[in-house]
């Protein structure tokens, strides 16, 4: 990690404990990073990072920063939206700068996918993955590992999924942003692709009509193969009689007319793998587990 150079960014929600935060960035320091914060605690407005101007600004100037090669997203939450029209994203292409975050940054990695077809990573931000007490190792060491490139594996032990054998570009990312998108510039147009998605506190009636808007817009059917993540954080009830996430996945296996897996450890949990956004990937599974292997992206120097 030695002379990597990361500037964190807050295109969404702001840190919640500042000192937290210092102290990741602390020990991001200490194992030989330099650590440009373009997030201004004192700034925060509402519920966001910044107003929508500050944080588009805190973006560019991550994005020119000679002396980066990492651009982190601060937090999720929801912001990003807000500002999406407004990022230059040939201007974020072409500073060569390595994008990572998850859950709202998805409308990131969609949008600069379907502007520029550059690759960026679905991974950890500063707020909660870089600052916890105890550093989760499955987490950082898959991040560091994919970035060193180059190339990355992920792998998973999962029963009851289909066999599958096949290649295409991965792609995905939070569910409900990924459907947010649908319709608009910011949607990649990608065939043959290999689709991963996760979501948090969503009932499994809401993550069964996402998936079905997906697959009523053709989405899902072009697809070589779906693999879930996790979708914890929901709460059943009484009156739902017997439907609960494995019942939706049943009824989406029938209908939906390519493999999908389940047992993708990515989402809003500890343990998450990094994955390139855009880049080619081969997904072997059989009976036990998966294998999710990608190449052909960018990685540090």
């Amino acid at each position: 990690m030695k002379n990597i150079g990361i500037a964190i960014a807050a295109p969404g929600g702001y840190a919640l404990d500042d000192a937290a935060l210092a102290r990741g960035i602390a020990r991001l320091e200490a194992q030989g990073c330099t650590v440009h914060n373009y997030y201004e605690p004192d700034k925060k407005f509402q519920r966001f990072g910044g107003t929508d101007d500050a944080r588009l600004a805190q973006l560019n100037a991550a994005a020119a920063d000679p002396d980066c090669q990492l651009v982190i997203a601060l937090r999720g939450q929801y912001g990003i939206s807000r500002i999406l029209p407004r990022i230059d994203f040939r201007k974020m292409a072409d500073s060569g700068k390595l994008f990572v975050g998850y859950s709202d940054i998805t409308a990131f990695h969609m949008g600069l996918f379907a502007a520029t077809g550059s690759i960026s990573f679905a991974g950890p931000m500063m707020c909660d993955d870089f600052i916890r007490d105890e550093p989760v190792e499955y987490t950082l060491r898959q991040f560091w590992d994919c970035l060193r490139g180059p190339t990355h594996t992920v792998r998973a032990e999962a029963a009851g999924n289909p066999a599958v054998d096949v290649g295409g570009t991965l792609w995905g990312g939070n569910l409900a942003m990924i459907n947010h998108l649908v319709g608009t510039q910011f949607w990649p147009e990608i065939d043959g692709g290999i689709l991963f998605l996760e979501d948090i506190a969503e009932h499994p009636y809401r993550v069964e009509r996402m998936l079905l808007q997906l697959l009523h817009t053709g989405c899902l059917q072009r697809q070589k193969a779906i693999v879930l993540g996790d979708f914890s954080g929901y709460r059943l009830a009484p009156h739902d009689n017997g439907y609960d996430f494995d019942a939706m996945l049943a009824y989406i296996r029938e209908r939906v007319p390519v493999p999908v897996l389940t047992g993708l450890p990515f989402g809003h949990v500890k343990e998450r793998c990094t994955l390139p956004f855009g880049a080619p990937a081969r997904l072997v599974s059989n009976a036990t587990g998966f294998e999710l292997a990608v190449s052909g992206y960018p990685c540090l120097p």
